[in-house]
């Protein structure tokens, strides 16, 4: 970075998730059905994404500088710190290369990423805010997009959106030769707005679902002790959605809430039958949410702003209620999301971020990033949605996706809810997969509540 050179810069120290200095990455696998010749031409796709970052998407080019007590991303006008590209051609049929995309293998198909943590080094790491790698097959049979993003910068609201600018840039520029005549759909701001008009210190909440570790020792496999963690695919038809929602509407609840409160009460009470000791214990139900609406945003809105609503009981007790009473709990955690409680969330990461400068200062070994899979609770439901992102409607100008792989997070108590292929999010007109990571020795279909809606394990 040349230090005369014009700059811009956007806080993200402002974003209510800014901690989560992680990696996430998604698999696209998009198939070649005519194996026509310039299938996901790789110069189109580059020069698609240069345009889109250095037009539309200054801070994707620009890097992370932390100072005092604020983290920024600065963008310069003459520099770019572009997102890297790296392609691999395989020698392997359509098959094999789906069954790596379905079993998540991201050594194979995602970018390799240095450590996502924003450490107050100078000068400054060159930490890419977006990386992707590009697979294509000898025989022409399919092309798949493996993408990271930083989530300091960027959520999933975020980066669908950006999926959706640049697949549509590209494609006009497959069709048409140029951009003269083209506006992406939807123009991104930045800077997550003020939200200190919200504090009420009248009112005040416990975060137990915001937990803080030192990044060196929480590899992304954890592992709670020996015990290997597996991933189950749960599917949930249609018929069992219409169910839900009518068990929903009875009780003044949402789909997403009466479907997390079976996932909690299913791995808890299956939990529960196999140590009996752990009734006392902590039960924590987290749930990620968008929270632009409640501090008056755009969905359009490029930064990490997501809030972590949650509820702890004991084990005991949530094995004790029904699914509509653990529904009522999940919707009351959800509705605690108010600007209050984001202001809260926000101070209470804020003086986490100041403690971790103090400990620097003062010689101690401080630097923390957020990672709720960390809580000791003994049974956790942690969940995110992302049900109703376009993600099946990424088209670069060579069709939709026939698969989209969510991030695979290997921890204990990870669940995430994601649309399959012809969803919609409005009418439930197919089926839809929750993602379930438990300790190996925990069989879900041993569960009354779970078994119906097994799909395959992976490992």
């Amino acid at each position: 970075m040349t230090a005369d050179a014009p700059e811009t810069r956007f806080s993200i120290s402002n974003n209510p998730s800014y901690l989560y200095q992680a990696y996430f990455s998604y698999i696209l696998e998009y198939k070649n059905g005519t194996q026509a010749d310039g299938f996901f031409d790789l110069e189109l796709l580059k020069k698609s994404l240069n345009i889109l970052v250095r037009k539309h998407y200054e801070p994707v080019a620009g890097w992370f500088q932390a100072r005092n007590n604020s983290i920024d991303v600065v963008y310069y006008s003459d520099k770019f710190n572009d997102p890297p590209v790296t392609t691999q051609t395989l020698d392997m049929n359509y098959e094999t290369l789906s069954r790596h995309v379905h079993d998540c293998n991201v050594e194979l198909l995602v970018p390799a990423a240095p450590s996502a943590a924003i450490t107050f080094e100078d000068p400054d790491p060159d930490i890419p805010m977006i990386m992707v790698k590009v697979t294509y097959l000898e025989s022409n049979e399919a092309v798949v997009l493996g993408i990271s993003y930083h989530h300091s910068l960027m959520d999933g609201t975020s980066f669908w959106t950006f999926m959706a600018n640049w697949s549509a840039l590209c494609k006009h520029l497959h069709e048409h030769g140029d951009i003269t005549e083209f506006d992406i759909p939807h123009p991104p701001t930045f800077e997550f707005p003020d939200i200190s008009h919200f504090y009420n210190p009248s009112k005040t909440f416990e975060h137990p679902e915001y937990i803080l570790v030192n990044p060196n020792q929480f590899p992304k496999r954890l592992q709670p002790g020996s015990e290997k963690i597996v991933e189950t695919i749960l599917e949930v038809s249609v018929k069992q959605q219409q169910a839900l929602r009518q068990q929903a509407r009875d009780i003044g609840v949402s789909f997403t809430e009466i479907l997390c409160a079976v996932m909690w009460k299913g791995v808890n009470s299956l939990r529960l039958e196999l140590n009996p000791e752990i009734g006392s214990k902590s039960s924590l139900y987290t749930c990620t949410v968008n929270s632009r609406t409640r501090a008056g945003a755009s969905n359009n809105l490029c930064a990490s702003p997501v809030t972590i609503a949650s509820r702890e009981q004991t084990v005991a007790e949530i094995a004790a209620l029904e699914v509509c009473d653990i529904a009522q709990l999940v919707h009351r955690a959800i509705g605690k999301c108010t600007g209050e409680y984001l202001s809260s969330s926000y101070r209470y990461l804020h003086q986490q971020f100041k403690q971790e400068q103090d400990d620097r200062c003062n010689g101690r070994a401080g630097k923390k990033v957020m990672c709720v899979f960390a809580n000791s609770a003994s049974v956790k439901c942690v969940i995110a949605t992302s049900r109703t992102f376009p993600i099946y409607s990424t088209d670069f100008g060579f069709g939709t996706p026939e698969y989209v792989r969510p991030p695979y997070w290997p921890y204990d108590g990870s669940m995430r809810i994601w649309p399959t292929p012809l969803y919609d999010a409005r009418s439930s007109n197919a089926p839809l997969h929750v993602y379930v990571c438990q300790p190996e020795y925990i069989d879900l279909s041993l569960s009354p509540l779970l078994a119906q809606f097994i799909k395959r394990n992976i490992d």
